[in-house]
């Protein structure tokens, strides 16, 4: 009897993996080296942990396939990574699976997910992943006596010649247009929440219009400093960093005026694989696993618990505190991204920045 109970135990283990390595989840992120932070801190762990295969696939903003899908009726991904107003924003659209935060799974020291998270970074449909930034870069050799130094000195065509290149879209830069016009940090939306603010955020984008490289995806700033297309930047810091850093470029971060954000995940409604989504999305968001995402890209954890566990820079005896959004030496300047003022005015931002970028 004993020997049959064995048997028949370590049958059903045999059937239990062949059914997990059938389990997939399907990943929509956003490539390059935040997709390969993804992979590395989150997909590949989890595999190696679960059996679950992890599909990867990625996109310049995934919540734009995401949205098609849903509508679509034709949903082929179980979990996006997507920015926080795009979450507001699809989950008020009834796009996306609620999240119960209870399947979260807890800190080392037994505090609930739901408290360990910084404010906001759970929500109905979203669990927050990263703090990344918005931030000002420069290639180092185009500039041998001053350097710029924040906001002010990107707009400064006349003491930092060349090119910039910025994000093309509303969105972070009217902030740092404001920034940049001598408008602090902490007055910035109840600016931009009047007409007249609006239109001194459009007026200091105009003082540069001439001087601008529109980007969409995140690779094209490093690779346009690189090319020496452009001598400055407005661009994700972890494209930066990861250039310097891993690729050896002469490009230098500027921590003042940097708009910080958080990204995270999200499940479409109509997951094709929602139970494994879930776990591939608690299992990702513990303490261990954001840490140790944040040593390949320099973007911060929003556990409160993780960040004493963020080690070196991946393959280096580097500490990575230094490098990330959160650290408090960088965060003296620094704007944190305004998120029910961008779910409210999006549209309309959107709109007339279409229009004023198509104006001759």
């Amino acid at each position: 009897m004993k020997r049959t109970l064995i048997l028949t135990s370590a049958l059903v283990a045999v059937a239990f993996g062949a059914q997990a390595q059938d389990k997939t989840v399907n990943l929509l992120s956003w490539g390059g080296a935040y997709g390969n932070s993804h992979i590395e801190a989150y997909a590949k762990p989890f595999e190696a942990k679960t059996g679950t295969k992890v599909s990867v696939a990625d996109a310049d903003n995934p919540a734009t396939p995401l949205k098609a899908q849903v509508e679509a009726g034709n949903v082929t991904t179980d979990v996006a990574s997507v920015e926080y107003a795009d979450a507001v924003r699809l989950c008020d659209e009834g796009l996306l699976e609620e999240l119960d935060a209870s399947i979260l799974l807890p800190a080392a020291d037994g505090t609930a997910a739901a408290d360990d998270f910084i404010p906001g970074a759970v929500t109905d449909c979203f669990v927050g992943t990263d703090v990344y930034s918005m931030i000002l870069a420069y290639d180092d050799t185009k500039f041998a006596d001053a350097k710029p130094a924040g906001p002010a000195d990107f707009f400064d065509t006349a003491k930092f010649p060349g090119k910039r290149t910025m994000r093309k879209g509303a969105k972070f830069n009217l902030e740092f247009a404001l920034m940049a016009d001598g408008v602090a940090p902490d007055q910035v939306y109840a600016v931009l929440a009047t007409p007249e603010g609006v239109d001194q955020a459009f007026a200091k984008l105009d003082s540069i219009k001439k001087d601008v490289i529109w980007w969409e995806a995140g690779a094209q700033p490093p690779q346009l400093l690189a090319d020496g297309e452009v001598s400055m930047a407005f661009a994700f810091n972890g494209r930066i960093f990861n250039a310097a850093q891993g690729e050896g470029k002469p490009f230098k971060i500027v921590w003042a005026g940097q708009i910080y954000e958080m990204e995270g995940w999200v499940v479409p409604k109509g997951a094709p694989n929602l139970d494994a989504a879930k776990e591939f999305i608690a299992f990702s968001t513990a303490p261990e696993q954001q840490a140790r995402a944040a040593e390949f890209i320099s973007y911060g954890p929003p556990r409160k618990s993780a960040a004493a566990l963020v080690g070196n820079i991946e393959g280096t005896d580097v500490p990575m505190g230094p490098n990330l959004p959160t650290f408090a030496d960088n965060m003296t300047q620094a704007l944190g991204s305004n998120l029910d003022f961008w779910v409210d005015h999006d549209a309309e931002l959107q709109e007339r920045f279409n229009a004023w970028l198509a104006a001759k």
